[in-house]
């Protein structure tokens, strides 16, 4: 199982999404080729309404605390209510470091 995968089922166990998107985005930066590190998830749950954005990441981060520790080296979040969510969340931005410029 990739580690997307893996992401993806500890999130949608927690947090039970209408909306989930995992993404590898390691391709977009300076590491060996088929490395999983950095990703780019968006969630849409009832289980974030009434909480802070600072809240909403501590509580992503409290059910990957395994994989922060480990082999993810960047996570970027985009986690919203079914009432915030309009279809579509912000692209990741290219990656300039690195050498990738």
């Amino acid at each position: 199982m990739s580690l997307a995968q893996q992401i993806q089922e500890k999130l949608t166990a927690a947090f039970d999404p209408s909306h989930i998107e995992v993404q590898c985005e390691s391709h977009m930066h300076n590491v060996p080729e088929g490395s999983e590190m950095h990703f780019r998830v968006v969630l849409v749950s009832e289980a974030l309404n009434g909480l802070r954005k600072v809240q909403r990441h501590q509580k992503v981060y409290g059910v990957l605390a395994e994989e922060m520790a480990g082999p993810i080296h960047a996570l970027a979040l985009h986690l919203f209510t079914g009432e915030e969510w309009r279809g579509q969340a912000p692209d990741s931005p290219q990656c300039l470091g690195g050498g990738k410029k």
